[in-house]
């Protein structure tokens, strides 16, 4: 196992953070600004853990903002007098005193990242200060075990699966740095933000206090021990879903490893979680999963299936899948270790070792969506590789189309803003022998479609209603209604679920 950071936690001490906003604030350390002041394809590069090229381009800049950009977004000593001058009402003792960095003689060594991380939500657009402890790039070697992520894809990716809904109670699960609960707490009446390490709960903490968010509440401990007992509204975790082998001389990261062995931690958490929704609501995380040829060739989404209770509603989208050997040089990577180094192979082996002894063919990575819904579940298993984009406002049109058509099909339909029609020829040929529906939006869907349900699409504009435009094609196409409806009526509905039609009186 890997060592634990030599580095004290941060100490969110409530004035010395308001002193540090103030003194951020005033120095404009915002993305936009750092990436004007060192170039946009330097900035692209720090994305790659490439930092030299921002060096390059402040040599010789002692301004505040590059000596701030050096000291937290790089994560690189600095004068002692630059800092000062830099951060005039928090000072150097005051940067110590939050566990952010060390005084060495003239020199300020940083003991974490501070990095400014925009955001876009149904409010607008912002941004927050979020500390994090270094990365491989200042450390220049492997991460400690114990080591806190700042904001990285896998958040992102959650940040922007989450539902934009208003909610009383709100839980997150396994914080980190805490940028989901910050996230979560500006459409949230309160938040309960959990982790196993106390480690990130005090940077969460600190990153709450920096950016003035005082409604949410922080709690240590494992899984949902800290909240027994409770519900919530809605409930997000990026939990540590990483399967990793649990053999010696594996490092196992607080951020990422959840002890268990294969996909446990993800089952675990859908079989606990339903105990912890009010009527009505929902949890979303990211998570991996296994398919196994273990006799059965079970499927990885059919496995996710079978976690969560028959009578919740449960949408799955599997966003990619990876080979063992794939997915074992992913994570070995992820953790600082190429393959250059003595470790690897070992540690190669130790992964491809412990999927053999389980029989796993595949690991597949998506979002999971579980809710304690009304009336008939939705259960939804699908494999989306294409771009995707609103998501989580796609799931929340879903769910209220999925809703909506338990009471009976809308009276009247519109055709989606984003949706259009491709027709695909042969040459010399008058009729299309493919016609397809894109969508621009949400899930990007592309579904193929006969001259029926083009025509029916194409006749949505919210003047006729769904029955009139039903007859109108009967008519045309010479079959009888009931005939036509049956065939038409099952793929209208898919076709409201997937959100390429919708309600009139909901339409934009």
């Amino acid at each position: 196992m890997t060592a634990v950071s030599d580095a004290p936690a941060p100490v969110p001490e409530p004035l010395l953070c308001s002193a540090l906003a103030a003194d951020l604030d005033a120095a404009d350390l915002r993305s936009e600004p750092l990436r004007r002041l060192w170039g946009e394809e330097a900035d692209d590069a720090l994305a790659r853990g490439l930092r030299e090229p921002i060096l390059r381009a402040v040599a010789g800049d002692d301004g505040v903002l590059a000596t701030l950009g050096r000291l937290l977004v790089l994560g690189m000593p600095q004068p002692r007098d630059a800092v000062a001058a830099a951060l005039p009402r928090l000072g150097v003792d005051g940067l110590v005193g939050l566990g952010l960095a060390a005084a060495e003689g003239d020199a300020v060594v940083p003991r974490s990242l501070l990095r400014p991380q925009s955001f876009v939500d149904a409010e607008g657009i912002g941004e927050w200060w979020i500390a994090s402890d270094l990365d491989e790039v200042a450390l220049d070697g492997p991460l400690p075990a114990d080591h806190v992520l700042g904001v990285g894809g896998a958040s992102r990716t959650l940040a922007e699966i989450v539902m934009p809904i208003e909610v009383d109670r709100a839980l997150d699960l396994g914080t980190g740095c805490g940028i989901q609960a910050l996230l979560v707490a500006r459409h949230a009446g309160s938040v309960i933000a959990t982790d196993i390490s106390a480690r990130a709960l005090a940077y969460a903490e600190l990153n709450a206090r920096v950016n003035g968010v005082s409604n949410i509440e922080f709690r240590e401990g494992s899984m949902f021990e800290p909240v027994a007992g409770e519900a919530f509204d809605l409930i997000v975790s990026n939990p540590p879903f990483v399967i990793t082998p649990r053999a010696e001389g594996v490092p196992e990261y607080e951020y990422r490893d959840g002890g268990l062995v294969g996909d446990a931690l993800v089952e675990q958490f859908l079989r606990s979680v339903p105990d912890f929704l009010t009527a009505g609501g929902a949890a979303q995380l990211l998570g991996n999963w296994e398919s196994r040829a273990d006799g059965a060739r079970r499927a990885g989404l059919d496995r996710v299936a079978s976690w969560v209770p028959e009578d919740l509603d449960l949408w799955v989208i599997e966003r990619e899948q990876l080979s063992p050997l794939a997915y074992a040089e992913l994570w070995i990577r992820d953790g600082g270790t190429t393959p250059r180094d003595a470790a690897f192979t070992p540690l190669l082996s130790a992964w491809l070792d412990d999927f053999a002894a389980r029989g796993v063919t595949a690991i597949g990575f998506g979002y999971v969506l579980v809710r304690r819904g009304a009336g008939a579940p939705l259960r939804r298993l699908e494999r989306l590789p294409q771009p995707v984009s609103n998501v989580g406002g796609a799931l929340r049109h879903g769910l209220a189309a999925h809703d909506l058509l338990a009471d009976g099909m809308p009276a009247t339909l519109v055709t989606a803003s984003d949706v259009t029609e491709a027709r695909h020829l042969l040459p010399g040929n008058d009729d299309p022998n493919v016609i397809e529906l894109r969508q621009g939006g949400g899930f990007g869907r592309t579904i193929s479609v006969d001259t029926a349900l083009a025509a029916f699409v194409g006749a949505c504009d919210g003047e006729l209603t769904v029955v009139q435009i039903a007859s109108a094609l009967a008519d045309i196409f010479e079959v009888p209604l009931a005939d036509l409806w049956a065939d038409l009526e099952p793929r209208i509905r898919q076709l409201v679920l997937d959100g390429l039609l919708v309600p009139a009186e909901t339409a934009e």
